[in-house]
């Protein structure tokens, strides 16, 4: 799956590693990396020395995670699902989730 599948604030499900089973929502993808950040997922600490605008010592905040390890939540059925892209007649393309054909959203 790439990441042009998933859009900021989409709500996604982890599928492998240390965050396996935890949901969150899309902060901001990466395309060119192929990853995604994902709000509470995925938390690392980090040191930050001090400065003169800021005091220091260990912050936690959210490391970037591939693609391959999420799948999107369909709204309808509440399941981490594959999604489809169709083209509307007027052109425009919408994502449909695999199991139960409902529209995730129009974009």
């Amino acid at each position: 799956m790439s990441s042009g599948r998933l859009r900021k604030g989409d709500l996604v499900k982890v599928l492998s590693g240390k965050d396996k089973g935890k949901t969150g929502k899309i902060i901001k993808t990466l395309p060119e990396k192929n990853k995604v950040v994902i709000e509470k997922v995925n938390v690392i600490k980090k040191h930050k020395r001090p400065d003169q605008k800021s005091k220091g010592g260990i912050l936690e905040k959210e490391a970037a995670m591939d693609v391959s390890k999420v799948s999107i939540i369909c709204g309808k059925c509440k399941e981490a699902a594959r999604i489809r892209n169709r083209v509307l007649d007027d052109g425009k393309k919408i994502r449909i989730c695999s199991k139960c054909n409902d529209v995730i959203d129009v974009g």
